[in-house]
């Protein structure tokens, strides 16, 4: 192999190979603020492999053995000067955790297939003895959530003796990490009620079954829908079931916790019943907000705190924010 350059006094190529064995061979392309690593198109296309703007008048001239196969690799750049481009291959970490994810998935929804039956035949009955909890229909999910997560992460549970009675009503709050948040909560096995998007009851079983849940739809931007929301969480409560709520209202994306709205709180402090702060660490780990296919090896902790009651909302949720602020900052 050849290489030639032309007209650039600082900027270096460095081409790595083996004469004996036939294995990969990478590119490197240095400049003092830039550094590239070269992908198995620059052999076929050398003007898409560095800045023409940096480098206008570098011309790379490269022949190659048919024999020879090059490894997929990705173009980067790194800004900082005096950094060097090496080639390194997708993260094992990262490959593994997507094939975790895909092997979530697939025993999350066979176990869901599986017990949506269960739920099916026992709907009717719920309907007639118990509308409101839905006692049944809630400890079929748990069992979903348990067998799904079992394979995959670990979940410690503090403070259960501050939860409220079974069958007291309550309102629940917690932080929001992941999209694991509702597996890792359905494992308490409270049949309190969720709020959720109108878009996630149209999946087939998933969104079935939360409607048998009795999960409750809302149109984020949509006021009317909001205040139906508000109206229905406050009808559950007077009939006796708990509903729960991520006061954020959207998970976090850095791990940070976000504000917290009122609604919540407004409900608790009307209907007088308590506040039960909850915060989550380690969904966010587990399975990043955006990388919904990708699933870690980790642990979920799980941390009850004593609930808080009163008739001032705003005293409510700013309490209740900084229990859960102080526990995530430990």
């Amino acid at each position: 192999m050849e290489l030639y350059s032309k007209g650039s006094s600082s900027s270096s190529l460095l081409l790595h190979h083996h004469q004996h064995q036939h294995q990969h061979r990478h590119a490197i392309l240095q400049t003092p603020s830039l550094s590239f690593r070269v992908s198995p198109t620059c052999f076929r296309n050398p003007p898409l492999c560095y800045p023409t703007h940096k480098l206008q008048h570098f011309n790379l001239l490269f022949s190659r053995p048919k024999h020879i196969r090059y490894p997929l690799l990705l173009v980067r750049s790194e800004a900082e000067a005096g950094t060097s481009g090496v080639a390194y291959p997708l993260s094992g970490y990262e490959f593994l955790g997507k094939i975790r994810g895909v092997c979530f998935y697939a025993v999350t929804s066979a176990v869901a297939i599986l017990l949506f039956q269960c739920m099916l035949l026992a709907h009717p009955f719920v309907l007639l003895f118990d509308p409101y909890r839905r006692k049944a229909q809630h400890t079929i999910a748990k069992l979903w959530s348990m067998c799904s997560v079992a394979l995959f992460y670990n979940i410690r549970i503090k403070g259960l003796e501050n939860l409220p009675p079974p069958h007291s009503p309550a309102v629940y709050v917690s932080n929001h990490q992941s999209f694991l948040d509702i597996y890792t909560l359905l494992t308490l096995g409270r049949t309190f009620k969720f709020i959720s998007k109108t878009g996630i009851f149209l999946f087939p079983i998933i969104g079935w079954a939360m409607y048998m849940l009795g999960t409750i739809p809302l149109k984020r931007s949509d006021s009317k829908s909001q205040l139906e929301t508000l109206k229905r969480c406050m009808d559950l409560i007077k009939k006796g079931a708990s509903v729960f709520f991520f006061p954020e209202g959207t998970r976090s994306k850095d791990g940070k916790l976000g504000a917290f709205k009122k609604g919540a709180f407004s409900i608790a402090a009307k209907n007088k019943v308590p506040v039960v702060p909850i915060t989550l660490i380690g969904t966010g780990k587990i399975m990043p907000p955006g990388r919904e296919l990708t699933v870690n090896p980790g642990t979920v902790q799980v941390i009850i705190h004593k609930p808080i009651q009163g008739s001032d909302a705003e005293a409510m949720c700013n309490e209740a924010r900084a229990m859960i602020s102080r526990t995530l900052n430990d």
